[in-house]
This record gives structure tokens, C-alpha cells and sequence, in this order.
């Protein structure tokens, strides 16, 4: 019945965006997304009989894609949080604006997060490109714009825009965006659930999806999977577990914090807090290439084998700088504790940890900015095998909600989707498949390392930004 188009789906190995674009003669990450839609969606038509009647977008970001007035890229698109190049003009930007009243303004302090400082490095670093620019995309905006040829944004992905977005009055604060992206034609702001246009026929004819019908305008892929196992009411926090750690909470009204995001939800008259580690999968990952295995469940044996403590290693998962709380990018991964008796098994329940440790620390800082964490919801892919869901129980004493779909963006995408032409409802649609619960017994152990956890990062950060320095050189 319905359509279900997914950016994070599309653009499955974000790392390997520079590789496939030299594969396909220079072919920048925007062609990609569009291809791949466009291949994957023929496929999935062409594959089910089923009628599709709308179309739900969701995309990872906030990302920067700058396109001339035919909307052809001037460069490659510059992704989201775990892209620091921006942190000099972070530093100009706020001693030039006011650091508070950015976050005044904007809702949260100028990181690499935001998407206001990329443009501002394009700028500066780019002239000649930058001179040709004249619209702003992400992800989802710009398979919108391919797909209908409407040129929108939804208003979650702008209010990542900081500080070319009043968090106020949910509008482009033009002051600040003549300054920062003179010349650009911004786009219309819309709600993720409203319909930007319908497929055109142009589009019809390359994806294979019936002319005319509708497509909505899309989020950023987290606030879509917290769509999709309902996670939007007042109190509530979803956990994404995916290649980073996304959290989204709920509150019933502006809050900031310097070490927090402060961003309007999905939905009309919706807030949200929200915080995101750097790395979580892409840790295990890694972990994976390095033991030369292919095998995530027997990883997860040897992690679950060697028990609570990893054997007495701590790991400070930052191995791409961090996000929320500390907002480094200078930060680097630390394993501590290290024998010659650890086994991959240590190390790799030692990164399930680490990561557990990280999302207390978030927690905490929500918690101290006014956030009332009244259920947690746990998506995405980290949710399979159940023994970091339970770690992350453990570690944090709160019990998780788990669906049936746990890997969601794009079924997020499709309740909004399917919101366009019906009452669809999520808690029908997904509903809870099991609550992973904390024990007492492993949350109070854990809490002797947490503490050791929060000494780790402070003990050790002129050592390693030093070693950033280095790396940077």
C-alpha cells in the first residue's frame, strides 16, 4: 500500500561515498542518493503488487549539499556531526555573534553538529564554489526536490541549521543567514508530515512510482525512527543504536543547554533535547575488521562470556572526537586497563560499555537540563542479539521499551506517509515486542566503573589533544 523511501537505506556505507563517486566518473554523493533511490525503488516495485499510494523521505543529517541555480552540486555534500572541519568557524562565529546569544537564538551552542558553520566553511575555504550557490539541501530535501520538484525543508532539520534558524519563532533568522549564506535561496519551511508535492512525472518514469501521488517532506533518519515506535509524547527518550547514538527526549517546552541540542520535534508543537555520540557501531565495527571477523554474533558470545567489567578495561568511545556531553572534537578513543590477558571478547564488551557509560552520561545531562525521562524506547540494529540493550539497562537502571520493527527510519517515513491518506496508527502498526529491564545487582556494580569512566576522560584529554594536534599535522 504504501511507499516506504529511505535516505539511510539508499546510502548504506556513508563511508564509502568517496569511493563510489571515483567508481562513477566523479559522480558526487547527491547523484548517488538519487540512483540508488532510483534503482532500489524500480526494484521494490517491480518486486510487490501492492498499490503504493504516498511516499515517506527520511535522510541521515543535518548535512550541507550547496547546488547552482539548476540545482546541480557545486561539491561534494559535507555530512553531519562526525565532519569537524568547521570547528574554526564555530570559534569565529560565536565570538563574532555572542556564544549565548546563538544559543539564545538557535537553542544550542555552535558544534560541528550544526549545520550553519559547514555552510560558513564553504564560504570561506571555497569562494569560487561558494559563489555559485544558490540552494541548500540534506538528504531527505533533496530526493523531495527530485522526486516532486519542490523545494522545502522540514522544520526539524532546519532548527540543526544553527544559527540560521530562530528556535522561537520556527523561521529563518534573516539577519544571521544574509550574513552567513549570502546569496542562497533557502527553502520553504514545512512540518515533516506535510505533503511537499507529488511525483512528477519525470520521477514516475525513473523510479517506477505512480505519477501524482503524494510525498511528504521528511526528517532527519533519527526523528524518524523515533516515529516509528511512537516515541514523540511528552517524557519520552528514544535510543538510537546504529553506527552513532542518537537520543531524542521529549519535553512540553523550549529547553537549553550548552552540551545539549536544543531542536523543534517532527511534529507541529513538539521539542525536543537531544544529544549524539560520535561513535557506538561504528566502534564495533571497527572491532570486527580489526579481530578479522565476520560474525557479529560471535563477537557478542565472547562479549557476553567475559561478563560485567570487560575484565577491568574501560573504553572512552571517541573515536571520531565526541558529540554530547563533552561536545570535543579533539577527544580520542582511550582503552584503560589494558594486559596481555584481555581477549577480543574484553575488547569488544569493553566498546559495548563504553557505550553504555556514554548514554548515562547523556542521560545525566538531560536529566540536569530539566528533561523528565519518563519512558526509553531503544531502535536501530544495535537492538539485535539483546546483550547491549541489556548493558545499556544495567549501566543506566532504566528499562527500554523494545518493538517488533527496531530498525525503523524508513518505517517512520511510512507513517507519516501513510498519515497523508489515512488514520494509520504506529501502536498498530509496531507495537512493543518486549521490555528490556535493568538488574540491580549488575546496575550497582556498574555504577564503581561509571565513576571510574567519568574520572577517564578528564585524566587523559591533554594527552590526547595533543595526539589530535598531531593526527591533524
Amino acid at each position: 500500500m504504501l511507499g516506504i523511501l529511505d535516505t539511510q537505506f539508499v546510502v548504506k556505507r556513508v563511508s564509502q561515498l568517496a569511493r563510489w563517486a571515483r567508481d562513477r566518473g566523479g559522480r558526487g554523493p547527491a547523484d548517488i542518493w538519487w540512483d540508488e533511490l532510483a534503482s532500489l525503488t524500480r526494484e521494490l516495485t517491480s518486486a510487490h503488487e501492492a498499490d503504493v499510494v504516498a511516499v515517506g523521505v527520511s535522510g541521515m543529517g543535518p548535512c550541507v549539499l550547496l547546488t547552482d541555480e539548476n540545482d546541480t552540486p557545486v561539491r561534494p555534500a559535507i555530512l553531519y556531526g562526525v565532519d569537524t572541519r568547521s570547528v574554526p568557524q564555530i570559534e569565529r562565529l560565536e565570538s563574532e555573534l555572542g556564544a549565548n546569544e546563538v544559543a539564545r537564538r538557535g537553542g544550542s551552542r555552535l558544534t560541528t553538529q550544526a549545520a550553519g558553520p559547514k555552510v560558513a566553511w564553504i564560504a570561506e575555504q571555497e569562494p569560487e564554489l561558494f559563489r555559485r550557490a544558490r540552494r541548500l539541501y540534506m538528504p531527505n530535501s533533496w530526493l523531495v526536490r527530485r522526486l516532486t520538484g519542490a523545494y522545502v525543508l522540514d522544520h526539524h532539520s532546519a532548527s540543526q541549521s544553527t544559527p540560521l534558524y530562530d528556535i522561537v519563532a520556527r523561521d529563518w533568522y534573516t539577519p544571521w543567514t544574509d550574513r552567513i549564506a549570502p546569496g542562497i535561496e533557502l527553502p520553504e519551511l514545512r512540518w515533516s508530515g506535510e505533503a511537499a508535492g507529488t511525483v512528477t512525472a519525470e520521477a514516475a518514469h525513473l523510479t517506477g512510482l505512480p505519477t501524482g501521488i503524494p510525498v511528504t517532506t521528511g526528517t532527519i533518519d533519527a526523528w524518524a525512527e523515533a516515529l516509528s515506535v511512537g516515541a514523540h509524547g511528552i517524557g519520552d527518550l528514544m535510543l538510537m543504536y546504529g553506527t552513532t547514538m542518537f537520543l531524542v527526549h521529549t519535553v512540553p517546552g523550549l529547553l537549553r543547554d550548552p552540551s545539549l541540542w536544543s531542536t523543534v520535534g517532527a511534529l507541529p508543537d513538539t521539542r525536543n533535547l537531544a544529544g549524539g555520540m560520535a561513535t557506538s557501531g561504528a566502534v564495533t565495527s571497527w572491532l570486527r575488521d580489526l579481530f578479522g571477523s565476520d560474525d557479529y554474533r560471535q563477537l557478542l558470545h565472547l562479549a557476553e562470556e567475559s561478563g560485567p567489567g570487560a575484565g577491568g578495561l574501560l573504553m572512552l568511545p571517541y573515536f571520531a572526537g565526541e558529540r554530547t556531553p563533552i561536545t570535543d572534537p579533539r577527544a580520542r578513543g582511550v582503552i584503560a586497563g589494558l594486559t596481555l590477558s584481555h581477549t577480543r571478547g574484553d575488547l569488544y564488551r569493553a566498546a559495548l560499555e563504553g557505550t553504555a557509560y556514554g548514554v548515562r552520561h547523556n542521560i545525566e545531562a538531560i536529566e540536569a537540563a530539566g528533561g523528565d525521562i519518563r519512558r526509553v524506547v531503544a531502535v536501530g540494529g544495535g537492538t539485535q542479539g539483546r546483550l547491549w540493550t541489556q548493558i545499556v539497562s544495567d549501566v543506566t537502571g532504566r528499562a527500554q521499551e523494545v518493538h517488533t520493527t527496531s530498525i525503523g527510519a524508513s518505517y517512520g517515513g511510512a507513517l507519516l506517509a501513510a498519515q497523508l491518506v489515512s488514520d494509520a496508527r504506529i501502536d498498530i502498526w509496531n507495537p512493543v515486542q518486549e521490555v528490556v529491564t535493568p538488574r540491580p545487582e549488575m546496575t550497582s556494580r556498574y555504577d564503581e566503573l561509571y565513576a571510574l569512566y567519568r574520572e577517564l576522560y578528564p585524566a587523559s584529554s591533554h594527552v590526547v589533544h595533543a595526539l589530535s594536534d598531531i593526527q591533524s599535522r
